[in-house]
């Protein structure tokens, strides 16, 4: 079973829809990736999300709650009803300055996206791996997150160009 962390992007990119962060649509490789990921995981596995609901609230302004017309969609209405053996949620504090307590000092000192601190600090926090799609920063600090020991594991390969429909 496994049990992780999961971008935003990944059921963005399921649902044949680019990255906020980047206008170009997925390849139908990278599409179809994400698609089985997710479906996999709704059937054998653990969503892990933060007790305060940012994970979720992310999910929201991305995804349709109805579960239409998308695969990624789908993803987050089995979210929304899930039954407590799919999704689990955490306690993910806080420090006084407002940063994740189990977030690396490193990744704040690199200017990392602060949208996708709160994953990496599950991450950390949980032990548990990221899944990505598209999201290039999860590459741009691969090395910090390596030496964290923070694990992300990249369903469209590590190398954007292979990320994007022609």
């Amino acid at each position: 079973m496994i049990r992780c962390a999961v971008d935003t992007n990944v059921p963005i990119v399921a649902n044949g829809r680019p990255d906020p962060n980047d206008q170009r649509a997925p390849s139908i490789a990278c599409r179809l990736s994400a698609v089985e990921f997710l479906v996999g995981l709704a059937n054998d596995g653990q969503l892990v999300l933060d007790q305060a609901g940012e994970m979720q609230a992310e999910y929201r302004r991305h995804l349709s709650p109805a579960g239409q017309p998308g695969v990624g969609d789908r993803f987050f209405q089995i979210v929304l009803h899930s039954a407590p053996n799919l999704v689990e949620r955490v306690d993910l504090p806080k420090r006084e300055d407002g940063e994740y307590a189990a977030l690396p000092q490193s990744l704040i000192d690199a200017g990392f996206d602060p949208s996708d601190r709160k994953f990496a600090a599950l991450a950390q926090q949980e032990g548990i791996p990221i899944y990505n799609s598209t999201d290039t920063d999860w590459i741009e600090v691969a090395t910090i997150l390596a030496a964290e020991g923070i694990e992300v594991r990249h369903l469209c390969g590590r190398d954007p160009a292979n990320w994007f429909a022609s």
